[in-house]
């Protein structure tokens, strides 16, 4: 069985006040030729369709317009189940109904799998939305139950209680598993009553497990288990990342996998230099991407965002590349020691960091100087 794994389209996302919308159905038009392409046995999308709760309306249409390509034109089943930022309550309209049009949209918790058949017999997906371990306590009567690792294994236990195991199984689900390599544009999960943290090690008696949350397309520990990843970069955080989906091509004895790559309108690029240099436009693999700038220029720059956007429009942030947060935490034993200087040292210091100099005799006599008259004016004197 073919299976095409993907997650996290986080649909009606909005990065430093810039709607992807229009990226994502760039991507989704892309994602959907290779659908046709690769011809897949079932579409599994691990969690997160949307970005919030209540989605734009563009996002809504988007969703719809994608879902109906993939069932209604291509006649293909798509399982799909809520996230940590989907409404279950909203999503769950018309789940029912869209089951007998092959959509498989699963917002709460169900025991029973959705089972497809080919031709070495039966393939079993557990479709397991994000839950609160306290949802998965309350629908086994099980207090015991306080953590997301307990509630998984609660869960994995139910089914290798009643079903047979020796047959292929998927695991559907959206949660933090150990090891995984996480990002900046994934939200925290809840930690209430302990980690949220899911060891590997449960899912060792599945054919295949699709997961969603973190945002690098990864496996954990072994190859059958895989976060397809985001269809697009969502953060700065992401800049490194290849996005792609997973294609999981299951047989009775093997799970061969493949990632097919997505390739963005507008990639989500860092660049750093001075400004003269970044003016050429070359200093972008493509002009149009958002970008991240970090100026090496230690001087006054009149207007500087103003004059880089009109030869790279799609600029996010702007910063100086010797004030960057990125560099904080080289200096946090700099900066107690700082607390204890005078305010002389401590303007020197603070020169020598952005000039990368030092602080010249003449002008270190006038900021002592206006240091000294500052202390008699708070005396009163």
């Amino acid at each position: 069985m073919k299976i095409l794994h993907t997650a996290d389209w986080h649909l009606g996302k909005i990065v430093n006040n810039i709607y992807m919308t229009s990226d994502q159905e760039y991507i989704l038009d892309q994602f959907i030729d290779t659908v046709k392409k690769e011809k897949p046995d079932v579409i599994v999308i691990a969690g997160d369709l949307y970005d919030r709760s209540i989605p734009p309306k563009q996002a809504v249409e988007l969703l719809n317009d994608t879902l109906t390509t993939l069932i209604n034109d291509l006649q293909l089943p798509v399982l799909a189940i809520t996230g940590n930022h989907d409404s279950p309550d909203r999503l769950d309209f018309g789940s029912k109904l869209f089951r007998k049009q092959n959509l498989y949209l699963e917002t709460k918790l169900s025991l029973e799998p959705v089972t497809f058949h080919d031709e070495e017999g039966p393939v079993h997906f557990h479709l397991i939305p994000y839950v609160e371990p306290a949802e998965v306590a309350y629908v086994f009567n099980d207090d015991s139950i306080k953590s997301h690792q307990q509630a998984s294994r609660r869960l994995i236990q139910h089914i290798e209680d009643h079903y047979d195991m020796n047959e292929r199984h998927v695991w559907v689900g959206h949660s933090f598993i150990a090891g995984g390599m996480e990002s900046e544009s994934e939200e925290r999960l809840s930690m209430i009553g302990g980690t949220p943290y899911v060891d590997a090690e449960l899912f060792r008696n599945f054919s295949y497990v699709a997961l969603g949350h973190l945002h690098q397309a990864q496996k954990i520990k072994q190859e059958n288990i895989r976060y397809s990843g985001s269809i697009l970069k969502y953060s700065f955080s992401e800049a490194n990342h290849n996005k792609s989906i997973t294609i999981a091509q299951l047989s009775r004895e093997h799970c061969d996998i493949e990632k097919i790559p997505l390739v963005p309108e507008r990639d989500f690029e860092i660049i750093e230099g001075y400004f003269s240099d970044l003016l050429d436009g070359a200093s972008a693999a493509n002009p149009e991407n958002y970008l991240h700038v970090r100026l090496l220029d230690d001087g006054t720059i009149l207007d500087p965002m103003g004059k880089l956007r009109k030869v790279y429009p799609n600029i996010l942030h702007l910063e100086r590349a010797a004030l960057s947060p990125m560099n904080q935490h080289e200096h946090l034993d700099q900066l107690k020691s700082r607390q204890r200087l005078d305010p002389v040292d401590l303007f020197t210091d603070f020169y020598k960091e952005i000039k990368q100099d030092e602080l010249p005799e003449k002008r270190k006599h006038l900021i002592e100087s206006a240091i000294e008259e500052l202390r008699l004016q708070e005396r009163g004197k």
